[in-house]
């Protein structure tokens, strides 16, 4: 990490930011987005001292993502990434403000009471409204329906995206964990209401490729981009649990314990296999699987490091499979993982 004083020193964005990976359109907008962008979902809260923040995003910027993707309950604690953002924002991107998309989402639950989650009008708008506050911005580039709200009309949902881009506090706006009949339907309130619904973040990966069966052809269809996110199926598709015992394996975040059988050990074990003869890292190689041609517009990776950060952008060095390779993939992820925490909300 470099020292304190040279974090502190009056930011200037690398000259060359711009000449390393390419941008990729999403769907028949003019919004384009890198091939890897940065969530800033977990190691961006009060959890994580600022310096690292802070410096992990400068090494994403000038290594040409700039895409910053957040939620209003982003943290932990729920709200402080929002805050921490802002932080860096007004210390070191200010002047970039223009190049960069920023993205937030709202959802889930956020404060007490009944507006404080899920897609109606009031929620939707209110929380817009509070996490521009906590990044002192005037708009954002990409504001989502966090997860579809079986309770409220479409309609108020989306219309409510739709009142928020029409008061300029969002350019574009999309929708995350709609099932494929949801998102044809959000899309055609769009269309109808003017409003440039553009983009789809779904959980998608190797072990749980779901959005291969429905999601990405209605994508296709209504001209929308995808940007994924779990991509690495919360480090299990990293050489973090190659070699396991079970001893260890009980040291696993929470949310993957039940996931460390042996049979989803195997799978990650063969396809580390495949990776390692393409020349790649396990985590690697599935980073590349999401970018091949037919899924994922951007991938959202997550980054505790600098070093992290670069060995997830060494994966698009290599972003060709062979008929073979995919086969391979395919014959070794077959069935369920038990991996999707958020399909229940997806076939809603």
């Amino acid at each position: 990490m470099p020292a304190t004083k040279e974090l502190h020193r009056p930011y200037t964005a690398a000259a060359d930011r711009y000449e390393h990976y390419g941008y990729r359109r999403v769907g028949d907008s003019g919004l384009r987005l890198p091939p890897l962008s940065l969530g800033l979902w977990w190691n961006f809260g009060d959890n994580r001292p600022f310096d690292n923040q802070r410096e992990i995003l400068r090494h994403a910027f000038d290594h040409g993502i700039n895409h910053f993707d957040l939620a209003n309950n982003y943290g932990p604690p729920a709200g402080s990434a929002e805050e921490n953002f802002g932080r860096m924002m007004r210390k070191d991107f200010k002047p970039y403000r223009n190049e960069l998309l920023i993205s937030s989402k709202a959802g889930y639950d956020m404060w007490p009471g009944p507006y404080g989650t899920f897609g109606s009008r009031k929620y939707l708008i209110a929380s817009c409204e509070a996490s521009l506050e906590k990044m002192g911005l005037d708009y954002v580039d990409i504001f989502y329906s966090h997860r579809f709200d079986p309770k409220t009309p479409l309609e108020e949902t989306i219309g409510a995206l739709d009142t928020l881009v029409r008061q300029g506090k969002a350019t574009y706006v999309g929708i995350s964990s709609y099932s494929a009949e949801r998102t044809a339907q959000a899309k055609q309130i769009a269309n109808d209401l003017g409003t440039p619904l553009v983009i789809h973040q779904p959980s998608y990966n190797i072990l749980n490729p779901w959005v291969e069966h429905g999601l990405l052809q209605t994508l296709e269809k209504e001209r929308m981009g995808a940007i994924a996110f779990t991509p690495l199926a919360q480090g299990l598709l990293t050489d973090k649990y190659l070699s396991t015992t079970d001893v260890e394996r009980q040291g696993g975040r929470r949310s993957l314990e039940s996931q460390l059988t042996e049979e989803n050990l195997t799978k990650v074990r063969r396809l580390n296999e495949v990776a390692q003869k393409r020349g790649q890292s396990l985590a690697q190689m599935a980073l590349a699987w999401l970018l091949r041609d037919g899924a994922a517009t951007s991938v959202l990776i997550g980054a505790s490091s600098t070093k992290q950060l670069d060995e997830n952008l060494g994966a698009l060095k290599n972003l060709e499979f062979s008929e073979t390779e995919l086969s391979q993939i395919a014959d070794i992820a077959q069935g369920d993982a038990g991996i999707d925490w958020w399909r229940a909300s997806a076939i809603s």
